[in-house]
């Protein structure tokens, strides 16, 4: 999620204004970049336990640790939240005390491989002085909701108490799940609907490749991905297919209009986050807001609006791409590949989008709702979706040959796509391979998934 609000910015006299923030995100292909978020637990090593905030072995303690690295403290009140850095990266904090590392924008898959690699070194040193480790799973496998500790991000207080109002999932998406996302660019208004298109579209299959969350308070939940089945049922005002990303007409008018029609969270003023949740920013610019009335909103609430919707895809001034599971080393690298091949040729995206433009939305919820349980076995049009998976997997990769952006071995980036693929052939996600070893060599225990599916493993 995001970093601590900040007051301010031109006052929104016009929805032009909406429209033009969104638009200025365009770029020259010269400028895109790839920018990879990724999510881990932070767990005891003696009991598995998530950890508080405070303590000897607290979230605070490894922020304040990891500043001798070069970051700074990223304050809410008088909590450190988070760390930043000058070339563009942050850490921050989930609300159950997840670290978030949001990359700095970058050219390639090998940059972005490498940042991930310094921050989970930096991370292990820190973690195992005070005894701790990370996991890297969807969702948490043993602990119930009671067991988690709520970060001290004022933020989360608001969306604390709204959560349960909407959904009955809300409160474990925010304590027990983490994610990998990539954010990547767009040249036009055009380019960003066709690639807001091909990948909402193509998210459910993206769920199946990286499905890593199958246990549910230390037993098999039914799920590959549970991670994924909690995002039916946490608030469907602001989460879910947004189907009208097909509809004609389409662009940054649109969505504009659906961020609209979304209840707000809160607003934030002189340091204060004031609930308005459930109220509507279209009655916020009409000065009629009824927590804050007589006052009309500036960019910066409108900036803070456009993060708190949960869709499978979300655009700002990029497109991120939200529906995969954490998982290891080699799962988080291949997520930005599959993406970048897929999106940033335009040789592959245009193939994608011949695959799916006849897509009904029905058809497409379906696959939302099914893969998080079936994954690649999943029926659709008669036949396994496996065989669509090693097609669109072979685009990503042939895109990321086209792209020939070449490490100092001269390696191109499709050796990060490696992971996948042989998952795919296989039919296999890394969720199955789990259920296996619970059923086998894990005896009907979850406990050894905090050995072996480290995020550094």
């Amino acid at each position: 999620m995001s970093a601590p609000s900040h007051s301010g910015g031109a006052p929104i006299t016009d929805k032009r204004q909406l429209v033009a923030y969104l638009a200025e995100g365009c770029k020259p292909r010269a400028d895109w970049r790839i920018g990879t978020e990724h999510e881990k637990f932070i767990f005891r090593q003696s009991d598995r336990r998530p950890i508080a905030y405070e303590g000897e072995d607290g979230i605070r303690v490894i922020l304040e640790k990891l500043q001798r690295y070069g970051w700074t403290p990223v304050l809410d009140g008088d909590n450190i939240v988070g760390l930043s850095e000058a070339g563009g990266g942050a850490i921050s904090l989930e609300p159950g005390g997840q670290f978030e590392l949001s990359g700095a924008p970058l050219e390639t898959i090998h940059q972005t491989c490498s940042e991930l690699h310094t921050h989970l070194k930096q991370m292990t040193e820190v973690t195992e002085e005070l005894g701790l480790g990370m996991l890297g799973l969807g969702f948490l496998p043993k602990w119930t909701r009671e067991d988690c500790h709520w970060m001290p991000k004022r933020r989360y207080a608001v969306m604390r108490r709204y959560m349960p109002k909407v959904g009955t999932l809300g409160l474990d998406m925010m304590l027990r799940t983490c994610t990998v996302q990539v954010n990547l660019d767009f040249e036009s208004e055009a380019d960003m609907v066709l690639k807001a298109r091909a990948s909402l579209a193509l998210q459910p299959l993206a769920a199946a490749f990286f499905a890593n969350s199958p246990f549910l308070e230390g037993k098999p939940s039914g799920y590959l991905s549970y991670r994924n089945h909690i995002w039916t049922d946490v608030d469907r005002n602001r989460s879910g297919m947004i189907p009208f990303v097909f509809e004609q007409g389409f662009g940054f008018e649109r969505y504009v209009d659906y961020m609209l029609d979304v209840p707000m969270y809160f607003v934030y003023r002189d340091g204060q986050y004031i609930d308005v949740a459930g109220q509507s920013f279209r009655d916020f610019m009409q000065g009629k807001l009824p927590g804050l009335p007589g006052q009309t909103p500036t960019m910066s609430d409108w900036s803070d609006h456009l993060t708190t919707v949960f869709p499978e895809i979300r655009i700002k001034r990029f497109i991120e791409m939200r529906g995969a599971d954490s998982g290891p080393w080699q799962a988080i690298c291949a997520l930005p590949a599959f993406w970048t091949g897929l999106l940033y040729d335009p040789v592959s995206l245009d193939a994608a989008w011949q695959l799916v433009k006849d897509w009904t939305d029905e058809e497409r919820e379906r696959l939302h709702v099914e893969i998080p349980r079936t994954g690649l076995n999943t029926i659709f049009r008669g036949e396994k979706i496996q065989k669509l998976a090693m097609t669109v997997l072979n685009l990503a990769r042939d895109g990321l040959k086209r792209r020939a952006r070449l490490d100092g071995s001269g390696d191109d980036e499709s050796h990060f796509m490696q992971f996948l693929i042989e998952n795919a052939k296989e039919g296999k996600t890394p969720a199955d391979r789990l259920l296996n070893d619970y059923a086998t060599r894990w005896q009907g225990h979850v406990e050894p998934a905090y050995v072996e599916d480290t995020v550094a493993g």
